[in-house]
């Protein structure tokens, strides 16, 4: 069983000056997204395994490799995420079953040596719908300046019947970050993060 591939599409975006002033090296985001058939729509599948298991790592595998492709390299890519967008006569369950397996996400993680899980989004629309995939550091959960959100639509996906699924990445944080981090806060507020009972 494979998944039915309609088209693959690439965004990649590359910020030069960010709140008036220039970036000291370019603010780049990427992501690369399949638009697939969905299986269940139209209809209530109680089983979706099947399905999940056989898509799972064939996406996983052929959109790992084509961000990594863009991206110059597993080491060049510092946030990640990923999002799927199931279209109206799907469920966000669907959404949901083709990226929340770790068949689809260990290829990504592995392929960029990740520590942090994969931030996401799974929700429904029309064609055209915003997809937006949240993106946060692969090493450090708790570093602000990688707490992004990549945004780009698909003219004509998903059809109703289709299911969009993407990977995201950026080869750094915002250009110019100021707000912290969160350890910076709970050190503020008096917890010693070396205890972590404290936090």
């Amino acid at each position: 069983m494979q998944p039915e591939i309609r088209k693959l599409v690439t965004f990649d975006e590359e910020t030069l000056i960010e709140g008036f002033k220039a970036a000291s090296t370019p603010w780049r985001m990427f992501a690369v997204a399949a638009v697939v058939r969905n299986p269940w729509a139209g209809r209530f599948v109680e089983d979706l395994k099947p399905e999940i298991q056989a898509f799972g790592p064939v996406l996983g595998a052929l959109l790992t490799e084509r961000i990594i492709t863009l991206a110059g390299g597993g080491d060049a890519i510092e946030a990640y995420g990923k999002a799927a967008v199931a279209g109206l006569d799907g469920e966000i369950e669907h959404a949901s079953g083709l990226i929340h397996t770790l068949r689809f996400g260990n290829h990504f993680r592995e392929a960029v040596a990740a520590k942090s899980y994969l931030a996401f989004t799974n929700t429904r629309g029309p064609a055209n719908a915003p997809i937006m995939v949240p993106l946060m550091d692969k090493n450090d959960a708790g570093r602000r300046s990688h707490y992004l959100t990549l945004q780009f639509a698909i003219p004509d996906a998903p059809r109703a019947d289709e299911i969009v699924v993407v990977l995201g990445g950026a080869t750094s944080g915002r250009p110019h970050h100021r707000i912290g981090d969160r350890y910076q806060d709970l050190k503020d507020l008096g917890h010693d993060l070396d205890n972590p009972a404290s936090v």
